[in-house]
């Protein structure tokens, strides 16, 4: 019984690394659009760089995929990732809850610090999935709308950010992005055996803090520069 627990246990650790890495694949690629927002509009034309990117993702594999296929493809594996992920940190937490009875208290300071790791990214992952909703509902079927009037992507991302609330918003969710990043792709790892060493601990520890950095400036870069006057319409 406890055998087949201990399996169960790792093939969740499992599914949790693999799921959060494809999540991870998914921010570079969104945070390389991003910086679309830099690129202004394409030469002799009245269309925006970020415009344009945002069309040729709906059109990527036509005619044998129809509008938007490769797209919709991308979601629902992005999709099924989140609620991977979910399930797997939801189920791991409850069995670790179990098996501790719900202690505080921790023998050592090695524990604590294994203790508070969880707590933050339990809690900065339900932040980060309510961040996730509220941009969906934002920027992509605009049920909430910070730029009325908008005429494009680029004009309602650039309207939107004009917003200081929005940005704040923004920011602080890509800050608890990066500390999720930086701890959860060390730790994927980790659990795939990558860290079998002290030397590729730290090797895999300094990429973990170096794409957590790259990410976070990458996605809040555009923001900014759109709030400071650096980008305009």
């Amino acid at each position: 019984m406890k055998q087949r627990a201990a399996r169960s246990t790792v093939i969740r650790k499992y599914w949790m690394a693999a799921s959060g890495l494809v999540m991870i694949g998914y921010l570079v690629l969104h945070m390389y659009g991003n910086l679309k927002m830099f690129a202004g509009k394409v030469t002799g034309t009245d269309v925006y760089a970020f415009d344009e990117y945002a069309e040729h993702l709906r059109t990527i594999g036509e005619p044998m995929l129809p509008y938007a296929g490769l797209l919709w493809v991308v979601r629902i594996v992005l999709l099924a990732a989140i609620l991977v992920h979910m399930w797997a940190a939801f189920t791991l937490w409850a069995r670790d809850r179990k098996a501790t009875g719900g202690a505080k208290r921790y023998a050592n300071q090695r524990a604590i610090q294994r203790s508070y790791a969880s707590y933050t990214m339990r809690w900065g992952g339900v932040l980060i999935l309510l961040f996730v909703i509220y941009h969906i509902l934002n920027f992509t079927v605009v049920v909430i709308d910070t730029a009325p009037g908008a005429t494009s992507p680029f004009v309602r991302v650039y309207n939107s950010f004009k917003n200081p609330a929005v940005l704040i918003s923004y920011a602080v969710a890509m800050i608890a992005v990066g500390l999720h990043v930086r701890h959860g792709f060390w730790s994927a790892f980790a659990t795939l055996g990558a860290n079998t060493s002290p030397k590729t601990r730290a090797f895999w520890n300094t990429v973990a803090v170096l794409l957590a950095l790259i990410l976070v400036v990458g996605f809040l870069s555009g923001p900014v520069a759109i709030a400071l006057d650096w980008i305009k319409l």
